[in-house]
Parts: C-alpha cells; structure tokens; sequence
C-alpha cells in the first residue's frame, strides 16, 4: 500500500464493521428501524429490566450507540465516539451478564465484545483513513482518550449501581417469606 499502511486499512475496517453494527443497533431503539421496537417498545424493556426512567434510558443508549457508532465509522471524535459506544455496551452487558459468557445463552458475550472494540479505538486512534487525520487530529488529542473514557466509565458505574440496585429491590420484594406471620 503506498500512502496507507496494513494498520490504517485495518483500523478503518474495524471502524466501518463496528460503528455500522452499532448504528444499526441505536437505530432500533430510535426510530424502530431494522425490526426494531423505537422508543416506546424499547423504552418499556429499558424500564423491565431495571433502567428507569425508561423512555430516557431507551433514547439515551440509542443516541450513544447511533451517534458514536456513526462517529466511530466515519473516525471522527474517535475517543469520544468510542467511549460512548463502550459505555452503551457496559449498560447491556451488565443486562445480560446474569446470563453467562455465551450469546446463545442470552449472555453479554456480544455487548462485551462491541464495547471492547469501540473502547480499543478510541485508545488506538483511527487511522490515516479518517475524518480526524483530515482535520489535523482537533478532535482526537491525546488527552481525550482519558477524559472521555473516564468521564464515560463514572457516568456508566452511576447508571449500572442505580440499576443494579433497583433490580435488587425488586428481587426482595418478589421473594417469599421464609416463616408465615
């Protein structure tokens, strides 16, 4: 390859497979598209499994997924991109995580494995075949990666405990009494 690398084209793939499945995802949620149940319906299953408000939390990881897979394709605020695709992801691997490793089993395999792509470019950068390398790298410093990551995995720990912790009242409530009164 003359002026491109084996990494850029590779950093590029990555980018396109990656943000093309999250945006596909994202716009399940948003808009019902690709069989998907839109804001309503996802809303409703945000709010069964324990992410509340539900409505909020359905609009919330569709834009995260939508607007960051979309950034991630197009290697455009890549550290910001991936962070908030990798946090999108912690939120659903954290759903299916009771469920084991494996997607047959409705585990968070997949989740896991999306996440840790969107996380590995936001650190790795996107290549020479990007918006960022067009524009200088304005934003794509290297100081972001932290930053976003950071901002991105205290704000997901806050979402994941109050979600974790609504779930577990729930569980208490639903479990019967050992002893009759």
């Amino acid at each position: 390859m003359s002026c491109y690398d084996r990494r850029d084209l590779g950093l590029l793939l990555l980018r396109l497979g990656a943000g093309g499945v999250l945006v596909a995802h994202g716009t399940q949620k948003l808009f019902g598209w690709f069989g998907g149940h839109g804001l309503e319906g996802t809303g409703q299953f945000m709010e069964s499994v324990g992410y509340a408000p539900g409505k909020a939390s359905a609009t919330a990881a569709g834009l995260a997924e939508t607007g960051g897979g979309t950034l991630l394709a197009l290697g455009l605020a890549t550290p910001a991109a991936g962070a908030a695709a990798a946090g999108a992801m912690a939120g659903a691997a954290a759903v299916h995580l009771p469920n084991g490793f494996f997607a047959q089993e409705g585990g968070y395999e997949y989740a896991a494995t999306l996440g840790l792509a969107a996380a590995g470019l936001a650190v790795s950068g996107p290549g020479r075949l990007s918006l960022d390398h067009a524009l200088g790298h304005v934003f794509d410093r290297g100081w972001m990666v932290p930053v976003a990551l950071g901002a991105t995995a205290a704000g997901t720990a806050l979402v994941v405990g109050a979600r974790n912790q609504r779930m577990r009242r729930k569980a208490e409530g639903e479990q019967e009494a050992l002893f009759e009164e």
